[in-house]
């Protein structure tokens, strides 16, 4: 019986075996060079987890900050060496949870914060010179920096010597992929070169970007998508930095990516190797960056969160291990690995331990740390590597031929593109040509109903309320004449963060901040 051909998620024929020739005419400094040199193929740094390992960030964020914070100390107290907060979704659009639009989401996918005094909770006891905090926020990213710093500030700590970490601000996937947006694109656009801007003056530690392809993975896309519409967003940041007048190496080096943990293990691998070297040769070679560090691709993984399932999810755990062990080959620089059960809700204690646990036995168990990438010279995976890179390069020059990312977010071209890639990938577990475990082969009708995160339907009146008192006690005075000029700065070209920080400071909550900026931006409405 003849073999059947096999391929990638990405549609890469992969061949019966690979040898020699898979790497004829191939040189070694130009594909890969050492770890920690040009293109970077092999790592960012020299020796990489010999010399540090990489940050384990649990991903954690519900309900109300106390509760959350508790979930931080828990994750910390069980050595987690960062924190990743999520946030819900009226926090993510910029509502307060008083407003109508807010009605039965507070809480329900991550923590409610809706101004100073919630951010104090949430970071009770923690101390921001020393734990460094990733916030998954894109349209109120400004925000939640903002009240993040001003916590700081209490603290003590002075915005420099703030111990470090991220706010995604990525608004261009929120178009393509996810939908949480608030304004147009060239006004949310502004919103980001100003944090660059911000950041470079007041927090130099502050990784201001983690421009994201977890999310266009999420979406549905393939992993040459992922890697290709990820990078074009990231082009069109530097571009619109350079053109608010930031030198590339001002902000470069603290720009950060967040990639997908998907299942096609070897895929994977490449996608990690390939995003490293061709970041390197847009910055070299398009941005002409002199800094090294402007070149370098560093990187947070988070295993996928659409591979979970809701059959049988103890089987979860083994495909987060896999995923997370590739991105350990891969040369990830933090890493998230997710709870069994969040197929099904958020995750409960003892899935976030497993999910902690399957980290620290991937560091100190399994030996993949005594080498930069040992998977390397594998005819394999540097053939994989270079297909995957040559089909991203071809996605880039289609988006540079329709004028950018935001013109082919404009015409609708990623999101397009992205679908195909799900119906095809739908079509084919439907057919059972792939298969997943529990689903579509191995089903199990007989399993047992798992522990499941329990939400207090009370805590939404309890949080606006919250909010609504807040409202009475201010300065309701001081707090619109720092709206006021909000909205001035909006309408002008200053720096926004700096009248947001003062209204913020004066107790205005995140959604009237951003009501202020809807009154002169508006709100983004797609055209199709």
């Amino acid at each position: 019986m003849a073999d059947a051909p096999r391929s990638t998620d990405s549609g890469i024929e992969v061949k019966p075996l690979y040898g020699p020739g898979d790497q004829e005419g191939w040189d070694y400094d130009e594909r890969l060079g050492d770890p920690g040199k040009p293109p970077y193929t092999r790592g960012v740094y020299p020796t990489m987890y010999r010399g540090r390992p990489w940050t384990i960030r649990p991903y954690s964020g519900f309900g109300t900050a106390e509760a959350t914070n508790k979930r931080f100390k828990y994750l910390l107290a069980n050595g987690s060496t960062g924190l990743s907060c999520a946030f819900d979704l009226p926090t993510q659009m910029g509502y307060d949870s008083d407003h109508a639009r807010s009605e039965g989401e507070v809480g329900k996918v991550g923590v409610a914060i809706d101004s100073i005094d919630d951010m104090r909770q949430l970071l009770d006891g923690i101390p921001l010179d020393k734990v460094t905090t990733s916030m998954t926020i894109n349209a109120t990213a400004p925000i939640l920096l903002l009240l993040y710093e001003l916590v700081a500030e209490e603290q003590g700590v002075a915005a420099k010597d703030i111990g470090g970490g991220t706010t995604q601000n990525d608004v261009l996937k929120e178009y393509i992929a996810r939908g949480t947006y608030i304004y147009p694109p060239r006004e949310s656009m502004r919103l980001i070169t100003d944090l660059f801007a911000y950041c470079t003056e007041h927090i130099p530690t502050w990784n201001t970007i983690s421009i994201s392809g977890y999310h266009i993975r999420e979406a549905g896309s393939t992993a040459a998508q992922e890697l290709a519409f990820t990078l074009a967003n990231a082009i069109a940041y530097v571009e619109a930095a350079v053109s608010a007048g930031l030198a590339v190496d001002q902000f470069a080096p603290r720009l950060s990516f967040f990639w997908n943990g998907h299942n096609d293990f070897f895929e994977e691998v490449a996608k990690f190797r390939a995003s490293r070297r061709m970041w390197h040769k847009l910055m070299e070679e398009r941005f002409s960056a002199k800094d090294e560090r402007s070149k370098l691709l560093r990187f947070h993984t988070q295993t996928g969160g659409s591979t979970l399932t809701a059959q049988q999810p103890e089987v979860n755990v083994v495909r987060v291990a896999i995923q997370a062990l590739a991105a350990v080959l891969g040369g990830t620089q933090s890493l998230h690995t997710n709870g069994f059960d969040e197929a099904i809700g958020l995750p409960t204690e003892r899935a976030a331990r497993i999910a902690l646990r399957t980290q620290q036995v991937i560091a100190s168990e399994s030996g993949v740390v005594n080498t930069p990438d040992p998977l390397a010279g594998s005819y394999f995976v540097e053939s994989l590597t270079d297909q995957l890179e040559q089909l991203a390069w071809e996605y880039l020059e289609k988006i540079d031929s329709m004028g950018g990312a935001v013109a082919a977010i404009e015409a609708g071209y990623q999101m397009d593109e992205i679908e195909d890639a799900s119906y095809a990938y739908s079509r084919a577990v439907d057919d059972v040509e792939k298969v997943i475990v529990g689903v579509n082969k191995y089903v199990d009708e007989t399993g047992v109903e798992p522990e499941v995160f329990p939400i207090d339907p009370a805590f939404q009146e309890a949080q606006a309320d919250r909010v609504r008192q807040l409202k009475a006690d201010r300065d309701n005075d001081a707090v619109a004449a720092r709206l006021d000029d909000v909205r001035a700065a909006a309408k002008g070209t200053e720096n926004l963060l700096y009248p947001m920080k003062e209204a913020l400071r004066a107790r205005a909550t995140l959604g009237e901040v951003s009501d202020a900026l809807r009154e002169v931006f508006g709100e983004h409405r797609p055209s199709r």
